[in-house]
This record gives C-alpha cells, sequence and structure tokens, in this order.
C-alpha cells in the first residue's frame, strides 16, 4: 500500500495571497480544521510545502 498524507488546516487563509488560497482548495481544504487524505507523491509536497504555514502533515499507512 503506498504512503499517504494526511493534511489538515490549522491557521486563516483570509491574509494569504491568491495563489496560496487557490493551493489550499486543491487540497482539498475550505476552513480550519479540515482534513484530507491525499497520496504521497510530488505534486501533492509541493502543494504542501506552498502552504506549510497554513498547515499540519501527518504521514500515514
Amino acid at each position: 500500500m503506498a504512503a499517504r498524507l494526511k493534511v489538515t488546516q490549522i491557521k486563516s487563509k483570509v491574509s494569504e495571497k491568491q495563489n496560496q488560497r487557490d493551493t489550499l482548495r486543491s487540497l482539498g481544504l475550505k476552513r480550519i480544521g479540515d482534513t484530507t487524505v491525499r497520496p504521497d507523491d510530488a505534486q501533492t509536497r509541493g502543494y504542501v510545502r506552498a502552504v506549510a504555514h497554513l498547515v499540519k502533515v501527518e504521514e500515514i499507512d
């Protein structure tokens, strides 16, 4: 089974740039406390890196 990432939004996107808001939406996060599980691949890692100050990431099996 492939590794996956559990991504949780922990801060607001209100004062962030539009591209960071779009990245959160691409990850499937709409509000603080939302959690989504994504495959651990290069695309997801890039998204997470762009909004690292807004999200918490955990690796799950």
